[in-house]
């Protein structure tokens, strides 16, 4: 690289863009995938530059970068073109829930951000731990992932960890090591011999139609299929090996399972998870019961609010956490209304979504 920490990056794939932009380095982006939707305000705020396995090399020199963040062997051919045009790069090539967690350490420290890093990092591993604790009492749950269904593909490995965490047993857990696609194909006769209770199906960015997958010849024996457990998970929430698999992503396979999301943690040790997650859950009547409990001028103590409800509201921006005070005072266990639950309080919620942020210093 010609500077570092590096001011101009363009990503190349949608996970690093969420990861900076979690990590409040959002600035340093100058062009990303053209996939990138994580938060949603990168689709009006970066210029987009390539697919997946395509980039318009030209535009991305233009751009003058620092750093170029590329994935897997599928980028192998756009990588070899940027280095041969001295550009500098770094290549993950990450497929599990480890990799993922390394992932956001390494653009942390390409960026000099290693204790936000860390810090999101940890907070992410406490809630993964809470969910794989609170599943551990559950029956569990055969699952099958479908990747791709011409031909059927069966999820890769973090998928498949994620799975577990949440309570269900991947049908075909050999293959999700596998890194290739091409080598976690299955024949419709493997699925019906697997009895998966569950199906979860993610088609890679074309639309999943479950009546498709029931009509499949002698698949109408499978439990799922018998039982209408088809559920599909949108591609950015679970195909990008990055925070959005972590946090929506696995709160969707939990649904799909049928069980309840993680508590909010509102221990010293626990704040982070709440915050961790980009919003995407839906404003209640509910919500707006405890948005109004929060005063306009003031704090409010953490007790008040059940504690679906609080992590709601602070994913979705309209409460913000405040972890220090101006003035030196001791750590509040409360929240500050923000101009978007106000926004939220007005009934305008649905085309609202602010980004969580945590706030250090004066509250707004």
């Amino acid at each position: 690289m010609r500077r570092f920490p590096p001011e101009r990056i363009v990503c190349l794939t949608e996970e690093t863009v969420e990861t900076l932009y979690l990590l409040g380095e959002e600035d340093r982006i100058v062009g990303v995938s053209g996939y990138a939707v994580r938060p949603p305000q990168v689709r009006r705020e970066k210029p987009r530059v390539s697919a997946f396995t395509s980039a318009d090399i030209p535009r991305i020199l233009a751009l003058a970068p620092d750093l170029v963040l590329t994935f897997s062997d599928l980028q192998a051919g756009i990588v070899a073109d940027l280095v041969r045009a001295g550009v500098a790069v770094h290549a993950f090539n990450h497929r599990d829930v480890a990799g993922i967690l390394a992932m956001i350490r390494t653009v942390g420290a390409l960026v000099d951000a290693r204790d936000k890093a860390e810090a999101l990092v940890r907070s992410y591993e406490d809630r993964l731990e809470r969910v794989a604790a609170q599943a551990r009492d559950r029956a569990r749950l055969r699952v099958y992932f479908e990747e791709w269904d011409e031909p059927l593909i069966s999820g890769i490995g973090w998928v498949s960890e994620l799975v577990a965490i949440a309570g269900g047993d991947d049908v075909f857990p050999e293959l999700a090591r596998k890194a290739a696609a091409k080598d976690r194909i299955v024949t419709p006769e493997a699925v019906l011999a697997a009895a998966p209770e569950v199906i979860l199906a993610s088609w890679c960015g074309k639309r999943v139609v479950p009546s498709r997958i029931a009509a499949r010849p002698g698949w109408s024996a499978i439990p799922a299929v018998a039982q209408d457990r088809i559920v599909e998970i949108k591609s950015p929430l679970i195909l990008q090996p990055g925070p959005a698999a972590l946090t929506d992503g696995l709160d969707a396979i939990l649904q799909a399972l049928g069980h309840p999301l993680p508590k909010a943690d509102l221990s010293e040790q626990g704040t982070g998870s709440a915050l961790a997650a980009l919003p995407t859950l839906r404003l209640t009547d509910q919500h707006r019961t405890q948005l109004l409990k929060v005063p306009d001028d003031g704090w409010i103590e953490a007790a008040r609010l059940d504690a679906h409800s609080l992590e709601v509201l602070v994913r979705r921006g309209w409460i913000r956490r405040v972890h220090a005070d101006p003035l030196g005072r001791p750590r509040h266990d409360g929240y500050r209304r923000t101009k978007a639950a106000w926004v939220a309080l007005g009934g305008l919620a649905a085309s609202t979504r602010a980004t969580v942020a945590v706030r250090l210093g004066e509250p707004s």
